[in-house]
C-alpha cells in the first residue's frame, strides 16, 4: 500500500507594530493571540517580526529596512527585497511562547507564504505591503472574518459572517489588469470591471440584509415564546470553556473545541436534570479583543440571547493570566450591545489546571465568583444548584385545588410548575406550587372557566 504524504501546512510569518498606545505585555498577548488565530485558520506559524512605530498610518505600514527584511523571509518576491535596509528600529525581544523572530540564515527552512500583521489595514496599505513582499499579506480583521466564514453553520450565522465579509471586502476590490481600459458593453455600459464589482457587492449586501430581517423576525419569535421561561446565557472570551459547560450542564453533545471561535451560533437546551418549570441555557459566540465593528454589529442578534437572560454566566479560563483584560473585553461588547441589568455570576472555569494556592488567591480577589472545572461531577452539581436557586427566588409558592373532574390540569401543573406539596381529598387535590408569577395566573383564569 502508498502512502500518501500529508499536504504541508502554508508558513505564515506574524508582524507586529509597537506604538505609543500599543506596547509591551499587550501586543505580546495580542500577537500571542493572533498565533492562536492563524492557527485555527490552518496556517502554521514559523515566526515573528516586530518594529516600533509612531502609528499604523504610514503607506507601507513598515520601515523600508524592515520590510526589505520581511522580503527576504518570504523569498525575495516583492519589490521590497531589492531594498537596501536603511533603517534600525528593529525591536528584536522575542515573545515568550511564541517561535522566535526567524533569522536570515534560516530562510532556507522557515519561508513564509503569508504574512498576517497584528493590526488593521488600510486597502492601499493591503496592496502596497503586497507588492513590497510578493505574498499574500493578512490583518488581524482579515484573519478573525475568515475563520467565522468557515466556522458559521445556521442560516443566521451565516448571512451575519457574509454581510460582514462583504462590508470588509468591497473597499479592497481591485482592477484587473486591464480594469481602467476597458469598458463593459450592455448592463451597466461604461462601467469598468472595478465599478460592475462594487456594484454587485452591493446588490449581494441588500439582498443579504432583507434575508437577515426575515430570519430575525423568526428567531425573534422564538425568543418571545421562550421568553416566560427562566433562561441562562453563557456568556465570555472565545475558547474560555463555555461549550464544555454548556454540555455539563445541559447533558447535550454541544460541540465544543480547543479552537478560537468553535462556537459560532446560539444554542439552546434545558438545564439538565430537569428542573420544573424547565430553565434555558444558550451558549453564545466568544468575544475577542479588537473584534471587528462589522461583526459586532452583525451577532446583535445571536447575542439577543444574552439582552433576554434573566442569569449571565460570565465563564473565564481562569489558568490563563490575561483573563481579566478578556474580561474587560467582554464587559465592553456586552455594553456595546445593550446587555445590561442582569443578574450576573463569575464562574471561573478550568480550576483543574490551577495549584491549591492559585485557587485560593484568585476566590480572595473574586469572593463572589464561582471556582468551576467541567471535569469535576461536583462542581456541575453545585452550579446546577447555583442556577436552580437564583430560578426560585423570582418564583411564587401557592396553594391551588383541583377538582378530580378537571381533566389534564394536573398534568399540565407538573410539566410546567413544581409541586411541593400534594394531597388528596374527597372531591379534589390540593396542590402547593411553586411558579412564575405568569403562570399562576393563566392557571386561575384557566381554573375560572372550569
Amino acid at each position: 500500500m502508498q502512502l500518501t504524504a500529508k499536504p504541508s501546512l502554508p508558513n505564515a510569518l506574524l508582524i507586529s507594530i509597537s506604538t505609543p498606545q500599543f506596547k509591551g505585555d499587550e501586543a505580546t498577548e495580542s500577537l500571542a493571540e493572533l498565533a492562536r488565530l492563524v492557527t485555527t485558520l490552518g496556517f502554521k506559524v514559523v515566526g515573528t517580526q516586530s518594529q516600533k512605530q509612531s502609528s499604523t498610518q504610514k503607506v507601507n505600514v513598515l520601515g523600508s529596512g524592515k520590510l526589505a527584511e520581511i522580503a527576504h523571509l518570504t523569498g525575495n518576491k516583492g519589490s521590497a527585497a531589492d531594498e537596501q535596509e536603511d533603517e534600525n528600529v528593529l525591536d528584536d525581544d522575542p515573545l515568550s511562547d511564541m517561535p522566535s523572530e526567524i533569522p536570515s540564515d534560516e530562510l532556507d527552512f522557515a519561508c513564509a507564504d503569508v504574512v498576517v500583521f497584528d493590526c488593521d489595514l488600510t486597502p492601499s496599505q493591503l496592496r502596497n505591503v503586497e507588492n513590497q513582499l510578493g505574498v499574500e499579506v493578512f490583518d488581524r480583521t482579515g484573519i478573525i472574518i475568515e475563520i467565522f466564514s468557515r466556522h458559521a453553520r445556521t442560516k443566521t450565522a451565516k448571512l451575519q459572517v457574509e454581510i460582514a465579509r462583504l462590508n470588509y471586502v468591497a473597499p479592497r476590490l481591485r482592477e484587473t489588469s486591464t480594469g481602467d481600459k476597458e469598458r463593459q458593453m450592455g448592463k451597466g455600459a461604461g462601467e469598468t470591471t472595478l465599478e460592475l464589482n462594487r456594484r454587485k457587492v452591493r446588490d449581494q449586501l441588500a439582498e443579504l440584509k432583507r434575508e437577515l430581517v426575515s430570519v430575525q423576525d423568526v428567531m425573534m419569535d422564538r425568543r418571545t415564546q421562550r421568553s416566560e421561561l427562566f433562561s441562562v446565557a453563557l456568556i465570555g472570551y472565545t475558547n474560555a470553556g463555555k461549550s464544555s459547560m454548556m454540555r455539563a450542564i445541559t447533558g447535550s453533545d454541544v460541540e465544543g473545541e480547543n479552537k478560537l471561535f468553535a462556537t459560532l451560533d446560539t444554542t439552546v437546551r434545558a438545564l439538565y436534570p430537569i428542573t420544573q418549570p424547565r430553565i434555558l441555557v444558550s451558549d453564545t459566540v466568544g468575544f475577542i479583543k479588537k473584534l471587528p465593528h462589522d461583526l459586532v454589529a452583525s451577532f446583535h442578534s445571536t447575542l439577543a440571547e444574552a439582552h433576554d437572560a434573566s442569569l449571565l454566566l460570565y465563564v473565564v479560563d481562569a489558568s490563563d493570566p490575561s483573563f481579566r483584560s478578556q474580561l474587560e473585553v467582554v464587559h465592553n461588547v456586552l455594553a456595546e450591545v445593550g446587555v445590561e441589568g442582569s443578574k450576573k455570576l463569575l464562574v471561573l472555569n478550568k480550576s483543574d489546571q490551577l495549584s491549591t494556592e492559585q485557587q485560593q488567591s484568585l476566590m480572595d480577589e473574586f469572593p463572589d465568583a464561582m471556582m468551576t472545572s467541567t471535569r469535576n461531577p461536583d462542581d456541575i452539581s453545585k452550579l446546577h444548584k447555583y442556577i436552580v436557586d437564583i430560578a426560585q427566588e423570582d418564583m411564587i409558592e401557592e396553594e391551588v385545588v383541583i377538582p378530580y373532574t378537571a381533566k389534564g390540569i394536573v398534568g399540565e401543573i407538573r410539566s410546567s410548575m413544581s409541586v411541593v406539596k400534594e394531597e388528596y381529598e374527597y372531591s379534589h387535590i390540593k396542590l402547593t406550587v411553586r411558579s412564575s408569577a405568569i403562570d399562576l395566573e393563566r392557571l386561575k383564569k384557566r381554573m375560572l372557566d372550569l
